[in-house]
């Protein structure tokens, strides 16, 4: 099964409601401690982003190169870690729905390290220049979230640090349009990807995904 970075784009995309709910205020946060004078400078904004998708690449390198030594030393099979890709992608359309959230169970393993970044971002405020924009996105990058975590199998069953660093980037990418949205203060665009109707709808695409990643992975490795 090939992994496939344009689903990787697709699932930051649709996921994108939830990147509102849960980085918004971040988000928000960081725009208005932009200084005076870069207020409405757009390029804070995504050097901001492009270090937040930088630290996914970064995660998704190590992800990958993890199930690379796991699969060579260990004889862990790849289509046995893509089919957890499936499960969590399933998951993933659950706890979106608001139906089952068990990946907050697995955002909580994240806390413990995020409590030892985020004093680093405080210091990085208020933002001045483009340095620290990049810098912040970056610690932000970390932050912990069901929705990377998910993204994040993908990373580890993609056999090499280097396809597990585009799959992020490309999820990374995805959830692009919503934040910056958010960041440049359109309405329109927050008001589609928080749609509850929408939201459920794309809940639903994702565990079908799911449902069909798994459908492969089962019979290549049976």
């Amino acid at each position: 099964m090939e992994i496939d970075y344009f689903s990787a784009f697709i699932i930051g995309l649709m996921g994108s409601g939830h990147c509102i709910g849960m980085c918004g205020g971040i988000t928000t946060m960081f725009t208005s401690s932009l200084a005076k004078d870069a207020k409405n400078h757009p390029l804070y904004v995504i050097s901001y982003h492009i270090g937040r998708i930088s630290s996914y690449a970064l995660i998704g390198a190590i992800a990958g190169f993890t199930g690379s030594l796991a699969a060579k030393n260990i004889g862990l099979p790849i289509t046995g870690l893509k089919i957890i890709a499936g499960i969590f992608l399933i998951l993933l359309g659950l706890y979106m729905g608001q139906w089952l959230m068990w990946l907050t169970k697995v955002e909580m393993l994240g806390k413990h390290l995020w409590q030892y970044i985020s004093p680093f971002s405080k210091k990085l405020l208020p933002v001045n220049n483009l340095k620290q924009a990049l810098l912040l996105g970056a610690l932000w990058g970390w932050l912990p979230c069901g929705l990377v975590y998910s993204t994040l199998t993908w990373s580890l069953a993609s056999g090499s640090g280097k396809t597990g660093a585009l799959i992020m980037m490309c999820f990374g990418l995805g959830t692009l349009p919503a934040l910056l949205f958010l960041s440049f203060g359109i309405v329109q665009g927050q008001q589609l990807f928080k749609n509850v109707r929408v939201r459920k709808f794309i809940a639903l695409l994702l565990i079908a995904y799911g449902i069909f990643t798994l459908n492969i992975a089962y019979r290549t490795l049976f």
